[in-house]
């Protein structure tokens, strides 16, 4: 099968026709003006002209995607802070709690952060400060301790995280958890790559994360 004409090709084939038809069938009393032929050309080449940028556009997204999918595969093995309010503990071999971190995205510098961790019931479990905190992504560790001082039991808790400014007024921000990234899985019918970061915290795209720790 012959391969279809470009639109541009199409026009220009049928201007130079038409216009071959218009010389020859012109009206010696009003002939053909320059200025209509020049409209018409100007026309073509301005089809042509963006048929073309489209062909770049569609070379330049095709790099883009690629390089968006060799980024993501580098990052498998890898731990990266995205959206979210989990933390995971898990007792070592000495019997010494072990907690995945945390973190905030937040707008503007905070004079305290306030960190709330809660178990799967709603109950608190720990309750601390951080201090001064900059603008910025910023990460933090809870040490698996309760308020009484014991070891909270292996499991998954939430965090909540307050930050305030010098004059105790709120600050705007995202709170973050960890996680590993297991795989990527391929870019969808738009192009996207999404990371599987297990079945605690699903399949994120690129856009979520954070931080790469």
């Amino acid at each position: 099968m012959p391969l279809s004409k470009s639109q541009s090709d199409e026009l220009r084939e049928s201007f130079l026709l038409l216009l071959t038809t218009q010389l020859q069938n012109q009206d010696p009393l009003n002939p053909l003006e320059n200025a209509e032929m020049t409209t018409q050309i100007a026309q073509i080449n301005m089809v042509s002209g963006i048929e073309k940028l489209n062909e770049t556009l569609q070379a330049i997204t095709g790099q883009i995607d690629a390089n968006q999918a060799l980024q993501a595969s580098a990052l498998i093995g890898k731990g990266v802070m995205v959206p979210g309010n989990k933390v995971m503990l898990q007792q070592d071999e000495d019997g010494e709690p072990q907690t995945t971190p945390f973190g905030i995205e937040l707008e503007a510098p905070a004079e305290n952060i306030q960190v709330t961790v809660t178990g799967a019931d709603g109950a608190v479990v720990s309750q601390f400060n951080t201090g001064p905190v900059e603008a910025g992504v910023s990460s933090f560790y809870w040490d698996g301790m309760t308020n009484e001082g014991e070891a909270a039991a292996s499991g998954a808790y939430s965090v909540r995280l307050e930050a305030v400014d010098a004059d105790d007024e709120a600050i705007a921000g995202e709170v973050l958890n960890y996680a590993s990234v297991l795989g990527v899985t391929p870019q969808d019918q738009n192009g996207q790559v999404s990371l599987d970061l297990g079945a605690v915290y699903g399949r994120v795209g690129m856009e979520a994360i954070r931080q790469i720790l």
